[in-house]
């Protein structure tokens, strides 16, 4: 049996995991964090990713984990709804096969999906890849030498399988002028159960949504062109403060909740685009392929998405590698290519940097509302105008995979 080791636990790479070994394939996970990462912020998860984690038999535990959204709600600095839209809208958008759950939360799930049947090693990374002509040597920091049939990048925006085969970020990442944040606390004093709030201010964007066990995530959207991009904890706070002095609404409150915090997400807002996600017995999947970045809404599903296509396309092409990577690219360049386009018009209204373009934006939302305004409007960006294959996998019992 063909082996192949994926770089990166997260969503793309258990995801592929799973469908590798319903095809008959051997999988190895390495992921260079010690553990399953935790916090980061919350997704909200429909279409094709639904539907693939639907297959794996997984919507139950994510029905558990996740949240049924009532209501988005925009806020001024002392609360007052000034804009928003409930339920009907995400129902009319998605047909009902929606749900907001914690990204952790979904990786988790997949994680243990495949846990008791893949290797998985940890606190690892891939330093060295040689191709030879049958085979990929492969060097890990901490593990040695090992050697696989195929290896799979499946591990993010910051890819160490794309620096590594295609050459270093910069060359395929655009920014698109935003920066993000999130973390956790356990009893904030303020609660608004299956709510989403923002506050906005020229620029900035704070989010607060409560989560299960008494915790409250805090998400932060601002605009930054390419600045200094701080890789401290510390560094990271003083950014933070710095971006947000003056803020109104909870600010100041906030601000206190994140001196205590130890678990800090920040990154850019980024877009990662390739002519081409594969090079002979190497191949990308999800974020380090083609990240469409947090404005678009769909990356976990878009790694699921990927992850389940690489898988078939190997399945179809009865392991013939070049012939399963062409394939798996033409099915998914021209949808992968839509989203991005779409995310791009997305990024500004999570935070317009001027007063005019906050004002337009809330009016925009406001007319969500409307019966078919939704849909009208943002339709067709959200839509996964793609068929998944019927592809032939083995027999066995999917709980058992």
């Amino acid at each position: 049996m063909k082996t192949v080791l994926i770089s990166g636990a997260g969503i793309a790479g258990p995801t592929l995991a799973y469908w590798l070994k319903r095809a008959g394939y051997v999988p190895t996970l390495v992921e260079r964090a010690p553990v399953l990462r935790r916090g980061g912020y919350v997704i909200d998860f429909w279409g094709l990713g639904y539907d693939i984690a639907e297959r794996m038999g997984l919507l139950p535990a994510i029905d558990r984990a996740g949240y049924h959204v009532r209501e988005l709600r925009i806020v001024d600095e002392g609360g007052r709804r000034v804009a928003g839209f409930g339920t009907r809208v995400f129902d009319e958008l998605t047909g009902g096969r929606f749900v907001t759950l914690a990204r952790s939360d979904l990786s988790r799930l997949l994680y243990e999906k495949i846990s008791a049947s893949t290797e998985v090693i940890f606190d690892d990374e891939i330093v060295v890849l040689e191709e030879r002509d049958d085979e990929i040597g492969v060097r890990l920091l901490r593990g040695g030498e090992r050697r696989f049939d195929l290896v799979i990048g499946a591990d993010g925006l910051h890819s160490q399988v794309r620096r590594l085969v295609f050459g270093p970020q910069p060359a395929f990442e655009r920014h698109l002028g935003y920066g993000v944040a999130a973390f956790e606390v356990h009893g904030y004093d303020r609660r608004d159960e299956n709510t989403y709030l923002m506050h906005t201010e020229p620029g900035r964007m704070i989010g607060r949504f409560a989560l299960h066990d008494n915790r409250t995530l805090f998400l932060f959207i601002f605009a930054d062109e390419a600045g200094r991009w701080p890789t401290t904890h510390a560094d990271q706070k003083a950014k933070l403060r710095d971006i947000y002095r003056g803020a109104r609404w909870e600010w100041p409150k906030i601000l206190d909740e994140l001196e205590r915090s130890n678990d800090l997400y920040f990154d850019r807002v980024s877009q990662i685009k390739m002519d081409g996600w594969s090079k002979n017995r190497i191949a990308l999947i999800g974020d380090a392929a083609f990240c469409v970045s947090l404005a678009a809404g769909q990356g976990s599903a878009l790694a699921m998405i990927s992850a389940f296509v690489l898988a078939g396309e190997l399945a179809r092409a009865d392991g013939h590698h070049r012939e399963a990577f062409k394939a798996y690219e033409a099915r998914l360049r021209s949808y992968i290519a839509a989203k991005q386009r779409g995310a791009e018009r997305f990024a500004a209204a999570f935070a317009p940097r001027t007063s005019s373009g906050l004002w337009f934006r809330n009016q925009v939302v406001r007319t969500f509302s409307w019966p078919g305004a939704a849909r009208l409007m943002v339709g067709r960006d959200i839509a996964d105008r793609l068929d998944l294959p019927d592809y032939r996998w083995d027999r066995r019992d999917t709980a058992s995979a």
